[in-house]
């Protein structure tokens, strides 16, 4: 049923999202840090830095709208491409790979609704420590080249702010259209990554499969969730990077402003490579992984109707 699916997306959501949630800030800092000022060298050493400079709770910055609204975000997407893989079998037969494609294009299309402005607000609070720790470096250096002038400037002390005051000063100064910048983007990250994601998963499902009536083993579930999640956020971690730095209102010392994808596209080639558009696809591989792995065996187990076969019983 439709509501089982959208718990059981949710469900599978938050749990992805709180185990995976440091590994997706480093992917963040990582896309965003430009040639000639780069913070961190790598993953590690990018988790390392936040844990010394913000505590432990550092990598979880941005963790509670992630949370809030990926439950949203990963209902619409699992029982949308349910709904349309439905549509569009014809008499029970197999799916073609072409309708399979089609499926995962509506389901990708649908989500962003959710995802942009989950993306906008949880991109601003993950990136805010990396500037705050370049100004702080900054005016260090600063301070030090000028450590005989009495009276030298103290580093700035940095200011934290919450998704709430972000929403409400965009929401006040552009309208709804604030929170939905970077859509473009987005939709050039989802709609392909949904069209390799779900018929590869359910390709890879069905070898685990013994009989085509009954469900594969949930390690085949988490595996096939797995795989096709790493292989389909490696292919378009290109338009990941265009859409985290879109998406970014801030700007460290020195670093380029975008004036939308193609102004976007044509400085990081011009700047700093075709290689920069492979920033972060490490870390993104290892986030999406798990976090489809597990949403695909808690959708597939079916957490939700257990809830709601109870329901009715504890009313009665």
């Amino acid at each position: 049923s439709l509501p089982a699916k959208l718990i059981n997306g949710g469900i599978a959501g938050l749990i992805g999202v709180t185990c995976v949630f440091p590994i997706d800030l480093a992917k963040t800092r990582l896309q965003n840090q430009q040639n000639g000022q780069r913070m961190y060298t790598s993953m590690s050493d990018c988790l390392i830095k936040t844990i010394r400079s913000e505590g432990y709770f550092g990598m979880y910055r941005g963790a509670a709208v992630n949370l809030t609204l990926v439950t949203p975000e990963k209902a619409i997407k699992l029982a949308a491409n349910d709904f349309f893989r439905h549509h569009l079998s014809k008499d029970g037969k197999k799916l073609t790979l072409l309708r399979e494609m089609l499926a995962g294009c509506g389901a990708g299309t649908c989500q962003v609704i959710v995802t942009t402005p989950m993306e906008m607000l949880k991109i601003q609070l993950q990136d805010a420590g990396r500037i705050a720790a370049q100004k702080k470096l900054m005016a260090a250096q600063a301070q030090l080249s000028s450590s005989s002038v009495v009276g030298a400037a103290e580093p700035a002390v940095e200011t934290r702010t919450t998704a709430m005051q972000i929403t409400r000063e965009l929401l006040r100064s552009k309208g709804i259209t604030g929170l939905y910048k970077g859509l473009g983007a987005t939709l050039l990250r989802d709609v392909p990554f949904s069209i390799v994601y779900f018929p590869l998963f359910a390709n890879l499902n069905k070898l685990g499969q013994k009989d085509p009536n009954v469900k594969a083993p949930f390690y085949v579930s988490f595996l096939s969730g797995c795989v096709a999640g790493s292989t389909a956020a490696v292919a378009v971690n290109p338009c990941d990077v265009i859409k985290t730095r879109l998406q970014s209102l801030q700007r460290g010392v020195n670093e380029d402003t975008y004036s939308g994808i193609l102004d976007c596209t044509k400085k990081i080639w011009q700047k700093e490579g075709p290689m920069a558009f492979l920033k972060g696809a490490y870390c993104r591989a290892l986030v999406i992984a798990p976090l489809f792995g597990i949403a695909q065996v808690v959708y597939f187990i079916g957490i939700a109707e257990f809830l709601l076969d109870m329901l009715p019983k504890h009313q009665a």
